[in-house]
């Protein structure tokens, strides 16, 4: 079983990168379960078909904590396992708490089997403190992609991820599998994250062209693949659900200081001189 973190800018389409990737992987017969780690419970929804999943939080605030994993989890699309962990009500309490309670509890209730493939921890924006770094310093995930634009603040938030990766490297035994790219339509794009990747110590491990039929499958509460199987961009999908599935490729990153970073920005015009 591989256990993959994905990590990313806020806003950045993570959230919807990882469920078409999931749904990519489900096509192929993979078992997969997807771990939503973002207060808003939104990590599961395109396989759900749009239907709010209660988190393990809700779950425990409103029956406490003797529950059984039917309770906390629900099957989608292509028989993906969904779970959310939810987040504290509003003003109460630190959000990434969900997170440690929700793995903790999924453990305790067996829900790694030995027949899953995948687990896929979708993790809040670029949070790597607290429960949020809990993918990356307690093992939970051996792999980690980072899903990136070639915007000048989605390669920050990246570089600053891949410091949190190479400081828990050793004990938690985690690596950089690659970044994705989820194309902004910037001018040399490819080319800047293919440098940026390579500076890292790392590979841009796919690319995924922008194209409105992924907002029109989310209209829908579908990913592509279920939503258009026949479109190019559902092959996108595959063809990333395909490089995540054969990666031989993990490393300890090694993030770059401000100024290297600023000095590839500016080679491909994102950054004034």
């Amino acid at each position: 079983m591989r256990q993959i973190a994905i990590y990313g800018k806020g806003g950045i389409g993570k959230s919807t990168t990882t469920q078409n990737l999931t749904a990519g992987l489900g096509e192929k017969g993979k078992k997969v379960m997807i771990v939503g780690c973002d207060p808003k419970a939104d990590s599961t929804r395109l396989i759900l078909g749009g239907l709010a999943q209660r988190s393990v939080l809700d779950t425990i605030r409103e029956e406490g904590e003797e529950v059984g994993l039917e309770t906390i989890s629900r099957r989608g699309a292509f028989g993906i396992i969904c779970v959310e962990s939810g987040g504290p009500e509003p003003g109460v309490g630190c959000a990434g708490r969900g997170i440690i309670t929700s793995i903790n509890m999924l453990e305790t209730l067996g829900a790694y089997t030995e027949d899953l493939d995948y687990v896929f921890y979708d993790v809040l924006g670029d949070v790597v403190c607290g429960g949020f770094a809990m993918p990356i310093r307690e093992g939970k995930a051996q792999e980690i992609y980072i899903v990136a634009s070639g915007e000048m603040m989605a390669l920050y938030a990246a570089n600053n991820i891949c410091k949190g990766i190479q400081k828990y490297a050793t004990s938690g035994g985690t690596r950089l599998g690659g970044i994705i790219c989820n194309s902004r339509k910037v001018d040399g794009e490819k080319e800047l994250l293919e440098a940026f990747a390579k500076e890292l110590g790392s590979q841009l491990i796919y690319f995924v062209p922008r194209d409105n039929v992924v907002q029109r499958a989310e209209i829908n509460k579908k990913t592509v693949i279920e939503f258009d199987p026949s479109h190019p961009q559902a092959d996108v999908y595959r063809g990333l659900a395909t490089a995540v599935d054969e990666n031989d490729m993990f490393v300890i990153p090694k993030p770059m200081k401000q100024e290297r970073l600023e000095e590839i920005l500016m080679e491909y015009g994102i950054l004034d001189a």
